[in-house]
């Protein structure tokens, strides 16, 4: 193997040592450059065709013939102005109800999970009644839920329960997201080699530390992505509570949309709503690549 005069380090002309410091060959500087020189190619042309498709969609849209009609409607700027700070004003709600109703939903989903995992025969009618649950509210939908919980529960007229339309409509939310969370937890648990229980038995742990402080933990790191995802959906889904009379930022829009029969404040808070989800979707994507990393690094994960 022929090694180089900058690979070597050493200074062929003197027959001293040139130092510590790490010169690269010519051939990995080679390389360097042309990775470099790929990487400008493949952004340009990215950029490029990004442009060239922007431009062809926006033809196709303002060449439609119900355009005009269409930009009045849905793109009012006059509207929009008027839109704005009420929807935000309503986004607070909104952003209340995630971060409440998503504490909520791991607390009620882990316990879930937790009862459907636990073994032996006595737990039976426990599992059973965890099982009940995740089935029927993963298959009820959401807007059925919402009006069951929202309308119906205020029409029993039961004493010292609520008629609020906020905190029925978290409700909802919360049994129902707690039933895709408590799968997600269950499938962590499932995932941990049983031989993580045993080992952990073997050290005197009881079943419920063995749990807490082995199984648990490994569980919950592994499924952080689906979690993060589920409380990306669930941020969305808080303004259907607007259904029941709550002003939410939908409900804050749909109120001027009802005076002015003009939408842009339709498009005003779905706008608002994304906003406010690429940023969680963005650290959802950066959380699950990198695990990816971790875990083919061998890492714990």
């Amino acid at each position: 193997m022929t090694v180089t005069k900058e690979e070597s380090g050493r200074d062929d002309t003197s027959g001293e040592d040139t130092g510590d410091a790490y010169v690269p060959s010519r051939r990995r500087l080679e390389r360097e450059r042309h990775k470099r020189a790929r990487a400008r190619r493949a952004t340009a042309i990215a950029a490029l065709s990004t442009l060239v498709t922007g431009v062809v969609l926006y033809l196709v849209v303002v060449s439609a013939p119900g355009w005009p009609r269409t930009k009045e409607t849905f793109f009012n700027g006059q509207y929009a102005r008027e839109a704005f700070p009420k929807v935000l004003e309503g986004l607070w709600l909104n952003v209340r109800l995630l971060f409440v109703c998503g504490v909520a939903v791991l607390v009620l989903g882990m316990l879930v999970a937790i009862a459907r995992t636990l073994r032996g025969p006595v737990f039976f009618p426990l599992r059973a009644l965890a099982a009940a649950y995740t089935d029927f509210f993963r298959g009820l939908p959401l807007i059925i839920n919402l009006m069951i919980v929202v309308l119906g529960v205020p029409a029993l007229r039961l004493q010292g329960v609520t008629v609020d339309p906020v905190l029925l409509g978290g409700t909802a939310l919360t049994l129902t997201y707690s039933a895709y969370v408590a799968e997600v937890f269950r499938a962590g648990i499932e995932s941990v080699h049983p031989s993580q229980r045993a080992a952990a038995r073997s050290l005197g742990l009881s079943n419920r530390q063995a749990l807490r402080y082995v199984v648990l933990p490994q569980a919950v790191r592994r499924q952080v992505p689906p979690l993060l995802n589920d409380l990306v959906s669930l941020q969305k889904d808080t303004g259907l509570v607007s259904i029941g009379g709550a002003i939410d930022a939908v409900r804050a829009a749909d109120i001027i949309v009802g005076r002015s029969l003009n939408y842009t404040p339709y498009i005003v808070a779905g706008l608002v709503f994304v906003a406010l989800t690429i940023p969680m979707t963005r650290f959802t994507d950066w959380v699950t690549a990198r695990m990816d990393r971790r875990r083919a690094q061998g890492g714990t994960t």
